[in-house]
């Protein structure tokens, strides 16, 4: 058709060339002569003309490049029909320069809808091609401003708190939502809220709830299955215009009950229902498990029941299968499911109710069809059906469907379906039990590949009619061929989490249902469904990847007969953010105007495309007359800020201006236009409005604002800036003040914000003379912590090094991160130096000082805005530099300070105790700045107690005794001065402990001779001596005293043990000393244990008495405690004496002879029977004096005795220099 248009569109030039066939003759010699084989070149397309979708009344333009010698002709066809621009030149304009053409099409309606063609032809052959063009029509068309007349306002649509691409699995329930604001806020008046899948409308069902809550447009899928995959739209229509957003849902496939089945088909629906015959169709799975999938099972169950029936006894390949044995009038519904040799799949969900009815039936009851006029109301035999046709035939059956007879009564008839095999005269009826209803069959079990011809007869209660015209000679066989494999796919970046994948359609295809994409990591081979619905287009966007991961991806085509083969893989790409053209700037306003020059301000875009936009560039046109001429540009070379100085205009003229922004990639669409603008000299006094309205740091309660200065500061330069905000959706009454007072800086933090509301915010700039107009406002924005976001926080490293870190894990390639102080970018290396790790960034400060106090930011550019701020105050840094020293010169703490005690044998014991220590800590004991080791020491690294042993004091041990410790980098040191008074004290009370503890060791006084009178009134004279050895009592009890009150000239005295005399020895003395008896038992033994009798008898009567050696022992302070104790005022005392005595004694404290009772200031503890502690809190010189510890048995009583002497280091000081 294309060649015999053009050939007659081109026969007027044909004549031409006739006309001239002498000079072609010439030149086409002269063209030989120069070259023959390379000056002729047939036409081809260098640049194709590209399809468009556009608005109805919008201009559209096709643009090609033709090469090609000689130059090829060029014309335009409209659906094959030659599009003549002359004859049209309101509609149509056809350019020719050099090789590039174009058609133009005007003020564009319905029916420019079509395929256009452009052809070239030349000597050497022909070309085309086609573009189509889709002229959408507005069917409410809103004012060119958007004006609402009937609210008279400008209804401005926001949809925020968007959702993003969402996936789920089947069986979940699944939310999607939006917030929408529509400002200004009319009472009474709501906005239509409409959902679609797929370009398609969304109904409330059981499957699918919506809700608009006035702000909140919500969309709940509550069972998710793969048939609610795809894209899902939020449109907003308002009187002014409509916004739209959009996202993907992917629906994940439940798990498996057997490892290795196929997943469940999708999409069963139900065709060409009849009384008792229906066709159900449905898609084949993404996946088909470990195995090819076999065939298919149809289940059926009545409405109503709960009993499901499987429809085919073999499994089909085909997703079409005609279920008959319907009753008519009752209703159906099916479901799917799939085989392999590793089992049987889970049901699909379920396809909608169908009732078996006759169409003409159905649509009766619609009110669509009247009766038939025809219809006799005798009893006739029909006549024959008409136009049987086999509507489908594949290997396992085959459809006929035909028109019933016009000859067939009231009553209705009933079919037959008789075959004959090919070859043979013979018929044979198929359905030999029961006519059917429906003017369709389905045949099974005829032989593949074999031929048959069929036809119908119908019947009624008068008989059966005669035979319809035979179908002719039908083979059993597959008619719908599998797809051949899809074009090699492309795989381009997109985001961090998504990958576009493109390729060619299947070249042989029929009923294409769509194509599955899958992926893979590479070095896996484990492939992965990237869709479980079918997409129809050849371009598709895989989300959900892993960044930074390598994929690879394949495609495969199916339709009713199956899978395609897959296609071949493509090349790896890196699951990375692609860098696009930025957004649009916004806001161009004006801010100051002059005779011949305006300048102007606008707002960055909020998407700078995943790269840093380099510049900008600025249009311009004039208006007169409410008529705009058109677009030229006013700079050539892109400007780097977002302000720009208009010269060379004309005064009094209107202007509007508009603003493209520009990166790696290329140049944005242009901004919308400003309002127009006359340019004229301001003779305003007070500011401009600020500029460059942004926010950072946004979380559920505070935002922080940031802008730059007008550009016209009015007569006096600006001094301060006012804020304003209001919730988004209240109307203009809503703005209100941030702050009373005016604000020098160009940011302010705004705290107090309600979570989850959207607000707006506007800017004004004061100075001498007053405020100036508002800026522009920004927003709205809403008060949302965005999941994930982290703070800045401060760290001060082991060697003390101060610095700022912030993470960020939502980082692309091109991200970085950029620090400011007060919101502005540092550029003073001497102060910060900023180390960047992945996802990690260090401000280490070089030399912290006062200069330093400030707020810190850092914001990651390339992302949705992630920020974070840090104020440093003096406090702070008061309080990180302390941190700091305690890092770098770590201090190992003392639980107290060294001490000193007098130990039993005038031995002397320097100790202290660690509070925190590690195995590696090592200790010298300095003398006089001197390490010694002639003293006994030890560090015991169980409890941290470090401790000096000296037998005695001699005079070269008086001087300064330390403790060094080292810790890895932590030390620590703790010293005793010994000297003066207080050495020579200690070291007399030393050697008098040392020759008291060589006295004790012979027989000694422990009380020495004194007397009693008695009640008789005699008089009594006794001592009590001890030895440390050889006492009766095995364990240093004193001796037992048995005293003799009368005395006789003749008396007996028996000692015995365990009831046996004790015969004198050696060892074993007994004598009597005045009226004393005693028994003595050098070096006693275990064999000395026992219980001892005396036996007294003057021959009339006699006494006797026991005494228990059976281990049994008196109370005693067993060590412990020092002699003296000398303390520096204001610090803890802390004395543990060690118990001795069987049974365990009682434990009393005395302080000069006066019982001492515990209180907040002195604390006794008595433990396990054996450690008996004093703990004096923050000593005061009253606390100075004598203390005892009192222990009290049954047999016995002692005390340990100590003295505290409590000195002020000042006092000492003063009564030195007093001596002085």
């Amino acid at each position: 058709i294309i060649c015999d248009v053009i050939l007659s569109v081109t026969s007027k030039p044909e004549e031409d060339l006739c006309d001239n066939r002498e000079g072609m003759d010439e030149w086409t010699e002269f063209r030989k002569k120069m070259n023959p084989d390379s000056l002729t070149h047939p036409p081809e397309f260098v640049i194709k003309p590209r399809g468009q979708t556009v608005w109805e009344g919008k201009t559209v333009k096709l643009h090609c490049t033709v090469a090609g010698w000689p130059k090829p002709r060029i014309a335009w066809y409209k659906n094959n029909v030659l599009i003549d621009a002359k004859a049209h030149p309101e509609k149509y304009t056809v350019e020719s320069n050099y090789n590039m053409h174009s058609l133009e099409i005007k003020n564009c309606d319905f029916l420019d809808t079509a395929q256009y063609h452009a052809s070239a032809l030349n000597v050497k052959g022909e070309a085309s091609c086609v573009a189509t063009i889709v002229i959408k029509i507005m069917f409410s068309v809103p004012s060119a401003d958007g004006f609402c007349p009937e609210h008279g306002v400008t209804f401005r649509t926001s949809i925020i708190d968007k959702f993003e691409v969402a996936f789920g699995r089947e069986g979940e329930t699944l939310s999607l939502g939006c917030t929408v604001i529509i400002y200004p806020t009319v009472k009474k008046y709501q906005p239509e809220v409409i959902w679609y899948r797929d370009s398609v409308p969304i109904k409330p069902s059981k499957w699918v709830h919506t809700h608009w809550s006035g702000e909140r447009a919500t969309l709940t899928l509550v069972h998710l299955n793969k048939e609610d995959e795809g894209m899902y739209t939020l449109r907003v229509n308002t009187k002014s215009g409509f916004d739209t957003y959009s996202a993907y849902v992917f629906v994940r496939d439940a798990d498996v009950e057997v490892e290795g089945v196929p997943v469940a088909p999708l999409d069963v629906w139900c065709h060409d229902a009849n009384k008792d015959y229906v066709v159900v169709t449905w898609k084949q799975p993404a996946v088909e498990g470990s195995s090819p999938i076999l065939g298919y099972y149809i289940d059926r169950c009545e409405v109503g029941t709960h009993h499901w029936a499987q429809c085919n006894d073999t499994p089909v390949k085909y997703t079409r299968f005609p279920v008959t044995g319907l009753v008519e009038g009752r209703s159906y519904i099916f479901r799917v499911t799939a085989l392999n040799k590793f089992g049987v799949s889970r049901p699909s969900r379920v396809s909608e109710a169908v009732v078996a009815m006759d169409p003409s039936d159905r649509a009766r009851l619609r009110g669509r069809v009247t009766p038939d006029p025809i219809a006799s109301s005798d009893s006739v035999v029909p006549g024959e059906p008409s136009d049987v046709v086999v509507t489908e035939a594949t290997k396992s059956y085959v459809v006929l469907a035909w028109k019933p007879p016009v000859q067939r009564g009231h009553e209705g008839v009933m079919y037959y379906i008789e075959k004959c095999i090919s070859g043979t005269d013979t018929w044979q009826r198929v359905n030999t039990g029961m006519p059917v209803k429906s003017p369709r069959f389905a045949l099974f079990d005829l032989a593949e590949d074999k031929s048959y011809s069929f036809r119908v007869r119908c019947c009624n209660s008068a008989g059966v009619g005669e035979p319809s015209v035979s179908t002719g000679d039908i083979t059993v066989g597959d008619k719908l061929d599998l797809p051949s494999a899809p074009g090699s796919p492309v795989a381009t970046r997109n985001t961090d989490t998504s990958v576009v994948v493109s390729w060619a359609a299947s070249k042989e295809v029929r009923h294409l249902v769509g194509y599955y994409i899958e992926c893979s990591i590479v070095g896996t081979d484990v492939w992965m469904p990237c869709n479980n619905k079918p997409v129809k287009q050849t371009r598709f966007v895989c989300h959900g990847l892993t960044t930074e991961a390598n994929y690879v991806f394949r495609v495969k085509a199916v339709n009713a007969a199956g899978y395609s083969q897959s296609s071949p893989d493509s090349d790896a790409v890196v699951v990375k953010a692609a860098i696009s053209v930025p957004g649009k700037p916004t806001g161009v306003t004006l801010v100051e105007a002059v005779k011949d020059y305006m300048i102007l301000a606008w707002t960055e875009a909020a998407n700078n495309g995943g790269a840093d936009v380099r510049g900008y560039f600025v249009d311009y046109r004039t208006v007169k007359g409410g008529i705009v001429g058109k677009w030229h540009e006013m700079n050539h070379k892109a400007l780097t800020t977002t302000s720009y100085k208009a010269e060379n205009l004309k005064e009094n003229v209107f202007y509007q201006f508009q603003v493209r922004a520009m990166n790696m990639a290329g140049v944005s669409k242009a901004s919308l236009p400003s309002a127009p603008l006359l340019c004229k000299e301001w003779t305003l006094t007070v500011p401009g409005a600020p500029v460059g309205l942004h926010v950072l740091e946004v979380r559920d309660n505070s935002v922080v604002v940031l802008w730059e200065p007008p550009v016209f500061d009015g007569r006096t330069p600006v001094n301060g800036y006012y804020l304003d905000l209001k919730v988004a959706s209240s109307g203009e009454a809503g703005w209100k003040a941030v702050h009373e007072k005016a604000n020098k800086m160009k940011y302010m933090k705004v705290a107090g914000l309600k979570g989850g509301t959207s607000y707006v915010f506007r800017v004004r700039a004061q100075n001498l003379v007053g405020v100036g107009k508002t800026s522009a406002v920004l927003g709205p924005i809403q008060a949302q912590t965005r999941p994930g976001t982290k703070e800045i926080y401060v760290d001060v490293d082991d060697d003390g090094i101060i610095s700022m870190i912030f993470e960020c894990s939502e980082m692309t390639g091109d991200s970085e991160f950029v620090w400011s102080k007060n919101y502005k970018a540092i550029t003073d290396t001497s102060r910060l130096t900023i180390v960047n790790e992945k996802g990690k960034s260090r401000a280490i400060f070089n030399n912290p000082s006062l200069e330093d106090l400030g707020t810190f930011s850092c914001v990651v550019t390339n992302t949705d805005g992630i920020s974070s701020s840090y104020t440093l105050t003096e406090e702070g840094l008061k309080r990180l530099l302390d941190i700091s020293h305690e890092h770098k010169f770590p201090v190992i703490p003392f639980k107290n300070e060294m001490a000193i005690e007098l130990l039993e044998k005038g031995r002397v014991r320097l100790w202290t105790q660690v509070e925190k220590w590690t195995a590696d800590c090592q200790v010298d004991y300095v003398f006089n700045d001197v390490i010694v080791s002639k003293y006994s020491m030890k560090f015991d690294k169980s409890t941290g107690i470090i401790e000096m042993f000296m037998d005695s004091l001699e005079v070269t041990d008086e001087g300064t005794f330390t403790f060094n410790l080292v810790d890895g980098k932590a030390k620590g040191t703790t010293s005793l001065v010994l000297i003066g008074d207080e050495f020579r004290e200690l070291q007399k009370k030393s050697e008098f402990e040392r020759a008291e503890w060589i006295r004790k060791q012979g027989p000694h006084f422990v009380e020495y001779l004194g007397f009693a009178v008695t009640q008789e009134c005699d008089v009594l004279l006794k001592c009590k001596v001890r030895q440390v050895i050889y006492y009766k009592n095995l364990v240093g009890v004193g001796a037992s005293q048995m005293m003799l009150k009368n005395k006789t000239e003749k008396t007996l005295i028996y000692f015995n043990i365990r009831d046996a005399k004790i015969a004198a020895s050696e060892r074993v003395k007994s004598g009597v000393t005045g009226e004393q008896l005693w028994l003595k038992i050098n070096e006693p033994t275990e064999k000395d244990k026992g219980k001892y009798t005396i036996d007294i008898f003057d021959g009339k009567d006699g006494v006797k008495r026991f005494f228990d050696l059976t281990g049994k022992d008196r109370a005693r302070v067993v060590g412990g405690l020092p002699d003296v104790v000398a303390i520096q005022e204001g610090k803890s005392l802390n004395l543990t004496g060690n118990v001795w005595g069987e049974p365990v004694p009682e434990v009393s404290w005395s302080k000069n002879d006066k019982e001492l009772l515990p209180d907040d200031h002195i604390k006794l503890k008595f433990e396990h029977g054996k450690f008996a502690s004093i703990t004096i809190a923050a000593v005061t010189t009253a606390d100075s004096g004598k203390y005892a510890l009192l222990v009290k048995n049954k047999f016995g009583t002692e005390a340990g005795e100590f003295t505290v002497s409590v000195y002020n280091p000042e006092d000492e000081e003063k009564e030195e220099e007093k001596k002085d």
